[in-house]
């Protein structure tokens, strides 16, 4: 069984960290193949005993302009 989840990776000085938006489970690495497998990796392990509550839950990101 394979699921799909929102990620957001983010730069951290010399880290780039991957958060999974839909079960705060994270992980880094030095480059963003290396964070995005250990996420892969931690995610495998997190559901490893249960599947997911919510699955193909669509999730819409975008951006937005704030005038500051």
């Amino acid at each position: 069984m394979s699921i799909k989840v929102t990620v957001l990776v983010q730069k951290e000085d010399n880290w780039y960290v991957s958060k999974c938006i839909d079960n705060n489970v994270a992980s880094q690495g030095k480059t963003i193949e290396e964070s995005l497998s250990n996420l892969k990796e931690a995610l495998e392990l997190y559901y490893e005993n249960g599947k997911p509550e919510t699955m193909n839950v669509q999730t819409f990101i975008t951006t937005m302009e704030v005038a500051i």
